[in-house]
């Protein structure tokens, strides 16, 4: 067992929180786009759950390493919109909260001298900047679908 500093535990349990919250958001979402008839989409938010919760489990083998028995505080209510590209733009937020979060615990390794905490949170920062990247191309795509119907609509 390695010894991490208590802001380093607090940084894993708050990381544990906002990946569960996520798994929470994008199961939810996969069964309510479902629902509106968007297979497709809901394809896709299963595995965004299945990638957060590989994130959280990372997130609790790596407190228990550390001799921590991991607990998510406080999971945020999933949100709510009334259609695909309002779940996604919240979806956003939430991946850019991670980002940041991930950010900020590795700056705090980095500034301590806690190399294997910090190739930690860099890793799991890195992998939710791809996310976030994807989310943002999806979006520009739904957006761009969505303009060119109402173009093709005010030809008419």
């Amino acid at each position: 067992m390695d010894a991490a500093h208590p802001r380093v535990l607090g940084y894993l349990g708050r990381a544990l929180s906002l990946e569960l919250s996520a798994v929470q958001q994008y199961m939810t979402q996969a069964s309510l786009v479902e629902l509106w008839g968007e297979a497709e989409a809901a394809e896709r938010l299963r595995q965004e759950t299945v990638e957060e919760l590989g994130h959280a489990e990372r997130l609790v083998q790596r407190m228990l390493q550390l001799g921590v028995a991991p607990a998510a505080s406080q999971l945020r209510p999933v949100g709510h919109a009334a259609d695909l590209l309002g779940l996604l733009r919240l979806d956003a937020e939430l991946e850019q909260d991670l980002i940041q979060h991930y950010a900020e615990a590795t700056r705090f390794c980095l500034l301590i001298g806690d190399r294997n905490n910090e190739a930690f949170f860099r890793t799991l920062r890195d992998e939710e900047q791809q996310h976030g990247e994807a989310l943002a191309a999806w979006l520009d795509s739904l957006l761009g679908h969505a303009q060119s119907r109402s173009m093709q609509r005010a030809t008419f």
